[in-house]
């Protein structure tokens, strides 16, 4: 036997990697609607890293998305999070007051929508830096910072 004895595990990985990925974006963008959110869809996205590092190497994986990237990634999420924050208070209210990050007319609620839908991709890609990150620092690759 010569040739790779995982070829149906790596045939259907490329099937439900994009799979995965695209379900994690929909858990996302529905989650303002329903169950779902940036916590959720984070997770979902490190889990098709995390089984594309298991059925094809480490080593390819970190060639894909390095882990400085990860890293980065995961610092740009918690940058988002706190940006919407301190631009609430710029603008008079508290932090994390979505109502305050439009001034508009009464009963609307630009803010609300914009300031989740903002928040909440923020906590994705923190989420699925960090958890990518921890994966490498679980196969032992790079450090756990």
């Amino acid at each position: 036997m010569n040739g790779d004895h995982h070829v149906i595990l790596r045939v259907v990985a490329k099937a439900l990697i994009p799979i995965i990925s695209v379900f994690g974006f929909f858990v996302h963008f529905h989650g303002e609607y329903s169950t779902g959110g940036g916590f959720q869809a984070g997770v979902i996205l490190a889990v098709a890293i995390i089984l594309y590092s298991l059925i094809f190497g480490i080593a390819p994986c970190m060639r894909a998305i390095t882990p400085g990237f990860a890293r980065t990634v995961a610092a740009f999420g918690l940058f988002l999070y706190a940006a919407v924050g301190f631009w609430a208070l710029a603008m008079g209210g508290n932090f994390l007051d979505y109502d305050a990050l439009f001034r508009e007319a009464p009963g609307g609620h630009l803010g609300q929508h914009v300031g989740i839908i903002v928040i909440e991709l923020g906590v994705l890609a923190a989420v699925a830096g960090r958890m990518g990150a921890i994966s490498y620092a679980f196969a032992g690759r790079v450090g756990a910072i």
